[in-house]
């Protein structure tokens, strides 16, 4: 086993999510500001260890009004909780799993995980590989249960929230 430490490179990843709202419609969003610090042997995922850490504050779906209501109380409460995190637990070759907290509530969860591979990067010489974390959450798990009934049925906001993650980091052995 060739244990390597894996430099972030937040430039080239990215986090983004996704809701139904009204029952008819998805809400996109991203968060700007994350990182993650990860080790173990890239010919063998089961031996990933780390952590992943989301700046809550940071979220952005392109309405500020919106973006202020989210990270109020009745959301994510960055004001008590300035970060979601996820410790990695467990991983394979298809998934990912790990003990997520949001709003100061952790429940383990498992995602889909893809090892997209590896490449020089011409910029820089640098072993660089990429990974996609896809899933979902129950968001009222976490204590955020904020919604709206609808006159015509069903609610406002729906409680899963769907992402994918895009990682890319530089090797060193």
């Amino acid at each position: 086993m060739i244990m390597t430490k894996f430099n972030f490179d937040a430039a080239h990843s990215v986090v983004e999510f996704s809701v139904k709202h009204l029952m008819i419609s998805n809400i996109k969003g991203r968060f700007t500001e994350f990182d993650a610090n990860i080790d173990g042997d890239i010919n063998d995922l089961s031996t990933i260890k780390g952590d992943f850490t989301i700046n809550a504050s940071s979220i952005d779906t392109r309405v500020d009004d919106r973006d202020a209501h989210l990270r109020s109380g009745d959301f994510l409460d960055v004001e008590n909780n300035p970060e979601i995190k996820f410790e990695i637990t467990k991983a394979d070759e298809k998934s990912i799993t790990g003990n997520v907290t949001i709003k100061g509530e952790t429940n383990e969860e498992t995602f889909d995980l893809s090892y997209e591979g590896q490449s020089k990067n011409p910029m820089n010489g640098a072993t660089t590989v990429g990974f996609i974390v896809n899933g979902s959450i129950n968001r009222e798990k976490y204590g955020i249960t904020f919604n709206q009934a609808l006159e015509t049925g069903g609610v406002m906001i729906g409680k899963d929230v769907k992402f994918q993650v895009s990682l890319e980091f530089a090797l060193e052995d």
